[in-house]
C-alpha cells in the first residue's frame, strides 16, 4: 500500500469508521476460521496490518509486507513488519504455515512472481489465502469511478486469470463473500455479486506439479 504520510493518517481515520470495522470483523472472522491450525502467517500488502493486528489478538504469529513505510509505521507492535516489494520478499524457504493477501493481490505489479515466491516460502501443505476484489459487484463499480478510492489504483481485474495463475503454484477453490447494500455489511448472500472471491488451499508439492503439467 503505496502513500504519503497524509493519505496513511486519512485511511487510518477512514478505518474508524462503522461501516469499515463491520468489513475488518467479518474479513476478520473469515481468516482466523480458515487459519485454523496455522501458527506463523504472512500477510504480503498488510498496508497499516489493521485485520493482521485482529489475527494477532487472536494468537498467530504474524508478518507483515508492504513497500510502504508509511503503512508499516502505522500497524500494531504486536506484529513484525518487513518492507519490501511481493516480488522479492526476503524470507527463507519453508518460513510459515500460511500466506495471506488481503484484497492487495490485484494492485502487486508483477503479481505472477509475488505467487512464485509464495509458494516458495510456504511449507509443505502450506495454506494460502487471496482475498480479491470482485469486478462484478456493484461496489467495486461505485467505487471505481472515485479517483480518490483506493479501487482506482487496480492492476488486475480479471479473476479468471488470476485464478489459473494461482491454481498453478497452490490446489485451491474460489468463493464469494461479503455483501454491501448501502451502509450494510454482511457475510451474503455468497453470490456473483459479492464485494469478495475468495481464493483459499494449499500449497502443491513439486511432484503433483510436475504430474498435472504433463498430463
Amino acid at each position: 500500500m503505496k502513500g504519503t504520510g497524509e493519505e496513511m493518517a486519512q485511511y487510518i481515520e477512514s478505518c474508524r469508521k462503522e461501516f469499515w470495522q463491520n468489513v475488518f470483523r467479518l474479513e476478520l472472522a473469515y481468516l482466523a476460521d480458515h487459519l485454523r491450525g496455522c501458527r506463523e502467517v504472512l500477510s504480503i500488502g498488510c498496508g497499516p496490518a489493521v485485520i493482521e493486528g485482529g489475527l494477532a489478538e487472536r494468537g498467530f504469529r504474524v508478518t507483515g509486507l508492504d513497500v510502504s513505510r508509511e503503512a508499516l509505521h502505522c500497524a500494531p507492535d504486536r506484529i513484525r513488519t518487513v518492507e519490501a516489494p511481493a516480488e522479492e520478499m526476503p524470507f527463507p524457504e519453508e518460513s510459515f504455515d500460511a500466506v495471506i493477501y488481503v484484497a492487495s493481490l490485484q494492485f502487486i505489479d508483477h503479481y505472477r512472481t509475488a505467487l512464485d515466491k509464495s509458494a516458495l516460502v510456504l511449507r509443505p501443505n502450506g495454506r494460502i489465502l487471496i482475498l480479491l476484489l470482485n469486478p462484478e459487484s456493484g461496489y467495486f463499480s461505485i467505487k471505481s469511478r472515485d479517483a480518490g478510492s483506493y479501487i482506482s489504483k487496480i492492476k488486475h481485474t480479471d479473476l479468471k486469470a488470476i485464478e489459473a495463475a494461482v491454481q498453478e503454484r497452490f490446489a485451491v477453490r474460489g468463493e464469494y463473500y461479503l455483501s454491501v447494500e448501502g451502509s450494510t455489511v454482511s457475510a451474503g448472500p455468497a453470490d456473483a455479486g459479492s464485494v469478495l472471491y475468495i481464493l483459499s488451499g494449499v500449497k502443491r508439492d513439486a511432484k503433483q506439479g510436475k504430474e498435472e503439467a504433463h498430463a
